[in-house]
């Protein structure tokens, strides 16, 4: 017949792996957050670029790349944001750490993008110099365009992530999708 010992053990193990299936789940939701984030972004600058291109009578990009742009980079941004900078932010205005975010994960989507192209293109045989992409037409202007227009694209998902922090998630959501306040004494 077991000992108490034993059956707490089997309760233990039982405890953390729904503790890993909670975090398993949170950290699911959170790349799904960020991939569907970035998949509209991508797809609005691939359709603006469609556009501009389509008055010059020439051809657009893939709009399947938006899709595989945003699934690798969502992982790229859920590692980055697993080192959080937020003690450095407490106590100061919300647009500080907004602004920085933005910026901050701006160049490091911008610069994941160029190595990414850089090793399909590679892989498909070309040599370095000409494997390296011309991002916003190349050099540094082209870079710098691309990652100002990153950093905007960023800022209202990074506004709702200091909102949620601040105001708390469920409340947040609550004035946003039902206009109603949930928080004590609302």
């Amino acid at each position: 017949m077991p000992t108490g010992p034993i059956l707490g053990r089997g309760a233990a193990s039982t405890d953390r792996r729904r503790d890993l299936g909670r975090r398993l789940s949170r950290e699911a939701k959170r790349i799904a957050a960020i991939f569907a984030y970035l998949w509209v972004v991508f797809a609005v600058l691939v359709l603006h670029e469609s556009l501009v291109l389509s008055r010059h009578g020439l051809s657009s990009q893939f709009y399947g790349l938006a899709f595989v742009n945003a699934w690798i980079l969502a992982k790229v941004m859920l590692v980055a944001e697993g080192l959080d900078a937020r003690p450095h932010f407490e106590g100061r205005p919300l647009i500080l750490p907004i602004a920085l975010r933005s910026a901050g994960f701006a160049v490091l989507l911008v610069c994941a993008y160029a190595v990414e192209e850089t090793v399909i293109n590679l892989w498909k045989g070309q040599g370095l110099v000409e494997a390296v992409p011309a991002i916003g037409g190349g050099g540094v202007r082209g870079f710098a365009v691309m990652t100002v227009i990153m950093a905007i694209a960023l800022g209202p998902y990074f506004t709702w992530r200091e909102l949620g922090r601040v105001l708390g998630r469920d409340r947040l959501k609550a004035l946003m999708f039902s206009g109603r306040d949930v928080s004590p004494g609302a």
